[in-house]
Parts: structure tokens; sequence; C-alpha cells
């Protein structure tokens, strides 16, 4: 049988991101971030729910969001879990932790490092196998994609049977906005 571990999350550091170097010279940055879980009680209550947990990102990732983050600011993270023991120096016996291995993440929010849900901010993506880039001076333009136009000639370098079908309608018409309230996450 396989086996699975990956997880996603969307939540805000809880302090700086410490930069480390291994004896490797491979850069590890490591922070804690807090993810909140709202909920309604049987009994009609709002309760929120909050969830601290630290995380560790390796190589070119460790470097970017070492520059591009500080306390507060609104980051996704996708990596797999990690469970830590070691002895308590106190004697307090055995302790043990669940972390992140941070493998990809995309910095949200905006510019000024307000965690806002990702709007008007840098668009920052890293990939551990793909690598990733900095934010460029000015936020990339936004907008509903345009499905191709129906009777364009074939693209070149593919034979007529290989074509792309035509995309559909987006979803959505283009002057739907949606409030931070309409966001399940």
């Amino acid at each position: 049988m396989a086996n699975y571990n990956r997880i996603v999350l969307v939540g805000n550091l809880t302090r700086d991101p410490q930069l480390k170097y291994l004896p490797s010279q491979l850069q590890v940055v490591e922070f804690g971030m807090a993810v909140n879980h709202k909920f309604r009680t049987r009994d009609g209550q709002d309760r929120d729910e909050v969830l601290f947990i630290d995380c560790a990102c390796f190589g070119k990732g460790a470097e970017i969001i070492n520059q591009y983050c500080q306390k507060g600011k609104q980051l996704l993270v996708e990596g797999r879990l990690k469970y830590d023991t070691w002895e308590d120096k106190q004697g307090g016996g055995k302790r043990s932790k669940h972390s992140v291995v941070v493998d990809n993440f995309q910095l949200m929010g905006s510019r000024d490092g307000a965690g806002g849900g990702g709007g008007g901010g840098p668009q920052v993506s890293y990939d551990e196998a793909g690598g990733g880039s900095p934010p460029a001076s000015a936020p990339p333009a936004r907008g509903p994609s345009r499905p191709p136009q129906q009777g364009r000639p074939p693209q070149q370098g593919r034979p007529a049977g290989q074509q792309q079908p035509p995309q559909s309608e987006p979803p959505f018409a283009e002057e739907q906005q949606f409030s931070e309230d309409d966001i399940p996450f």
C-alpha cells in the first residue's frame, strides 16, 4: 500500500524567519505560522481555533522567505509533516512535535507586509523542483483569462489531429466581485 504525506496551509508568520546554514552550506530558514479555523458551535456561538506550526524551508526557497517575509506576513505553504523527538534538558523526559518541511510556497498579502488575502501585492511562488523568482517591481496584471477565439488557425508545430480543444467560458462574469466573507478559507 502506498503512503502519502502532503500538507497545505495558509496562515500568518508568528515570528521573523531565522536563516541558518548547515555544515554543507545549504540554507535553511525556520519560522512559525498561525493558522485559524473559524467555526460555529451547536449553540450558535462563533469560535476561532488557532493552530501554531513550526516550519522549515531549505535551499533557494529559504533565502526568498528570509528576504521577503516577516512576522505577520501571510504565506501559503505546501510540504510534508515531520515528527521530531528529543530528550528534555531540564529532566522533563522525552519531548516531541510535528513540524512542516516546506517544498513549495506562495507569498500572499499586500506589498507592505500586511496579510490581506492576496490582493494587489507581489505574487511570489516557489517550487523546490522548479525554483522561484523574487517579485517584480510592479505586480502582474490581473484579469480574467479569455478563451481562445473560435476559428483560429492551427498552432504551429502540432499535427491537425492534436490541437487543443476550445476552452469554455469562464465560470464567473468579469464584473462579479467577491468579498473576504465569500472565501471559505
